[in-house]
């Protein structure tokens, strides 16, 4: 099962992205996460130790000259379009509670100098981690999906859009499956975060109408406060917990696994 979610920044991506690795987790799966967030944070609401100490791939310099032929951040006539990467994810992946995490680091755009290798060296082993690894891979990306090919969206099974109320949540929903559809990614599903009311559940349902929703998650100040305190966010909150459980039984229902996904036990 390869699950990728996107969302309006500040909606609660991470921490949905961190729940289900850690349900898949302890229902026995073999699980890598992948925060491809510009502003990496997975680690942390996962309780890694020392979070902050890990390097993103496309900020570790020598590894993307040693597999692209070309240094980070400067003109290069040649460079490798193809660099191997099967052998990064057991080199660089930390593991903590049953769950590996790779983080990449952001995708450099047009305009901002020529950071092609860093963005060959992702892409490639994006590609990789989705259409070859035999594993649960939950991926955290940011607004849009530009980690994603339409190569990559085959491989996906599931896009899950996180929404808070409000219309900027929603317009992002509508933007992400614009994006997502533009690659052939059709797979789309939707979960409401930070619920207070029946009121705000039923604006995103009217204003998402079309979407399928996997679930909603209720807010809860546990989550602020930990973060707050540095303490361990995806464990804060026993109502979030239950919440993002019935949202990975709606996917475990929703979604046919190859038999041998879940033959790992830890």
């Amino acid at each position: 099962m390869k699950i990728a979610i996107s969302g309006k920044g500040g909606v609660g991506k991470t921490l949905l992205a961190a729940l289900l690795s850690r349900a898949f987790a302890e229902s026995g799966y073999s699980v890598l996460a992948i925060d491809a967030d510009p502003c990496p944070s997975l680690a942390a609401t996962l309780g890694f130790p020392n979070a902050e100490e890990i390097i993103p791939i496309s900020e570790m310099k020598d590894l993307v000259e040693e597999r692209t032929g070309a240094k980070p951040g400067e003109m290069a006539v040649y460079f490798k379009l193809n660099p191997r990467v099967d052998d990064l994810p057991e080199i660089y992946w930390r593991e903590h509670d049953g769950v590996k995490l790779m983080v990449m680091g952001q995708m450099k755009r047009g305009g901002s100098g020529c950071y092609c290798a860093e963005n060959v060296l992702l892409q490639s082993l994006v590609n990789y981690l989705l259409l070859a690894r035999n594993e649960v891979i939950i991926m955290d990306m940011e607004a849009g999906i530009e980690h994603l090919t339409r190569a990559t969206a085959k491989a996906v099974d599931r896009l899950i859009v996180v929404v808070e109320p409000g219309r900027r949540s929603v317009e992002t929903a509508f933007r992400v499956r614009q994006l997502a559809q533009d690659i052939g990614l059709a797979s789309i599903a939707v979960v409401g975060n930070k619920i207070k009311s029946k009121a705000e559940k039923d604006f995103l349902l009217s204003s998402l109408e079309g979407f399928e929703f996997l679930g909603f998650i209720p807010y809860d100040q546990a989550i602020v406060d930990a973060d707050l305190t540095h303490g361990p966010i995806v464990s804060a909150s026993q109502p979030i917990a239950a919440a993002a459980r019935d949202i990975f039984r709606s996917l475990i229902s929703s979604i046919p696994m190859d038999s041998e996904l879940g033959s790992v036990t830890r």
